[in-house]
């Protein structure tokens, strides 16, 4: 059977994303396959690997979509540098299910995005060939477009300023909101300064109903598993959790104060 004739039935998380199911899903940011393809057991419907600001880069992204394709439980999605449509392509090579595109700031650049994600003639996109993408999603143009989800991120004043445009992009599948680079935005000094507070909950309303008018998907990060069920309560769509490497060290700090009898509160 050639590669070209492989059945791939199931769109999976492109289409529950577009559906606007509720999803939710772990961030990675250290460039550890052991520890992704542990995580990608858990059950969480996505895995965001951080290209942008993580120790993942280039080389780690492939690794991480094997690990995360070999528990056959979530669908493994990047997070790329910047709105370059190479970094783009070369992510979604990988196999991704999906690319989350930072600092994005006009429907301009959401277009720029969305094309990258799209063969001809809808998009830019060059074809990758026998590699992994066709390995997991098929050789059709069209079919493998349906399966990758674009997302934007919303963390600018300017991407504020021009949010209906951004939403009203054609073949947008989200946005998803980074709320620390949001906060700063606002006027806040830290992520968390109450100054902001305000204004950061303002604008999270705003996203969310211009979003559901435009019909995607909206997302956002978040600290824990309570705040993610907050969000979604709240209109978001999708959440995802706080990250590997948080964890990390709030586990093991837990465990240390424990050992020295210590408050863990």
């Amino acid at each position: 059977m050639s590669m070209a004739s492989v059945s791939h039935p199931d769109p999976g998380f492109a289409a529950r994303l577009r559906r606007r199911e509720p999803l939710v899903g772990y961030w990675i940011s250290l460039d550890s396959p052991v520890a992704t393809e542990r995580v990608a057991g858990l059950g969480y419907d996505y895995i965001g690997v951080d290209g942008q600001h993580g120790v993942p880069h280039q080389p780690g992204w492939q690794a991480a979509m094997l690990a995360v394709d070999a528990r056959g439980r979530s669908a493994g999605v990047i997070r790329v540098p910047s709105p370059d449509p190479v970094a783009i392509g070369v992510a979604l090579d990988t196999g991704a299910r999906g690319v989350i595109v930072p600092m994005v700031e006009s429907a301009g650049q959401a277009r720029d995005a969305v094309r990258a994600c799209r063969h001809h003639p809808a998009g830019t996109r060059s074809l990758a060939g026998p590699v992994r993408a066709e390995l997991r999603l098929g050789s059709v143009p069209a079919e493998i477009d349906d399966r990758v989800a674009c997302v934007v991120m919303i963390e600018t004043a300017a991407a504020l300023d021009d949010l209906e445009a951004i939403c009203a992009t054609d073949g947008l599948d989200a946005v998803y909101v980074g709320p620390a680079d949001l906060s700063a935005a606002l006027g806040a000094r830290w992520f968390g300064d109450p100054a902001a507070a305000d204004a950061l909950e303002a604008a999270l309303e705003r996203i969310t109903q211009t979003a559901r008018q435009h019909g995607i998907a909206c997302g956002i990060h978040v600290p824990d598993g309570e705040s993610a069920a907050k969000r979604l309560a709240e209109g978001f769509t999708f959440a995802t959790v706080s990250s590997d490497i948080t964890h990390l060290q709030q586990a093991a700090t837990a465990h240390l104060r424990a050992a020295r009898g210590l408050s863990t509160v």
